[in-house]
């Protein structure tokens, strides 16, 4: 990371206001923003698109080497079932190994110029950018988390249940944190904000303050 660079490191679980935050501070800074889960989504999807099983991992594997960043503007990774599917791609050594070096890339060289990156993800403090300017950690409880998928989820499908959506949301919390490899887990110099209650305002205000404070110590 150049002297000049800003790296900004947001991890957390699902639905805990991470994309949220990112989208803004890449704005207020003028960076780049890589939503570190739409690359695991493209991965499942080519999986799923060859006819292959997610959870084999030499099929996984090789459509995470084929993932590029032009893949992300694909409309239907938003939707629920390659969410499910990227979550068990993610658990893979191979996939994860195959899908480093890109998010390293953007964070590096960055694209248009931009003085810097924001990516967000479960790993990205800890493992993909452990040099990060600023790291961040959010979270919420399961209940709140999952309310909020289910609100955004309502407006595809009146038949999605919350206690459906509490229980995948549980799932992918254990997959997550539990996989051998780049756990969920919070860098040790990260900011952690419990967004249960906290509006996304409120959370921009802190997260502001706290990258200045980064920005601040910097060297040179």
């Amino acid at each position: 990371m150049t002297g000049a660079q800003i790296i900004i490191a947001i991890d957390g679980p699902a639905a805990s206001g991470k994309g949220t935050l990112a989208r803004r501070l890449a704005r207020r800074y003028g960076l780049a923003y890589l939503d570190t889960g739409l690359i695991y989504r493209a991965a499942a999807a080519k999986a799923l698109d060859a006819g292959a099983d997610p959870r084999d991992p030499a099929a996984a594997a090789a459509a995470a080497r084929a993932v590029t960043v032009t893949d992300l503007a694909e409309p239907r990774l938003r939707e629920e079932r390659y969410a499910a599917a990227a979550s068990v791609v993610a658990a893979i050594p191979a996939v994860r190994q195959a899908l480093l070096a890109l998010q390293r890339d953007f964070a590096l060289h960055p694209p248009e110029g931009r003085a810097g990156a924001v990516l967000d993800g479960r790993d990205i403090g800890t493992v993909v950018c452990p040099e990060a300017t600023a790291k961040l950690f959010l979270t919420a409880t399961p209940e709140a988390r999952a309310m909020r998928r289910f609100k955004e989820l309502q407006g595809g499908d009146s038949g999605i249940i919350y206690e459906r959506v509490l229980q995948d949301m549980n799932a992918r919390d254990t997959r997550d944190s539990g996989r051998a490899t780049a756990p969920l887990a919070r860098a040790a110099d990260a900011l952690e904000l419990d967004t249960t209650a906290l509006d996304e305002d409120a959370a921009f205000a802190v997260s502001v303050e706290f990258v200045e404070r980064r920005l601040q110590s910097r060297p040179g």
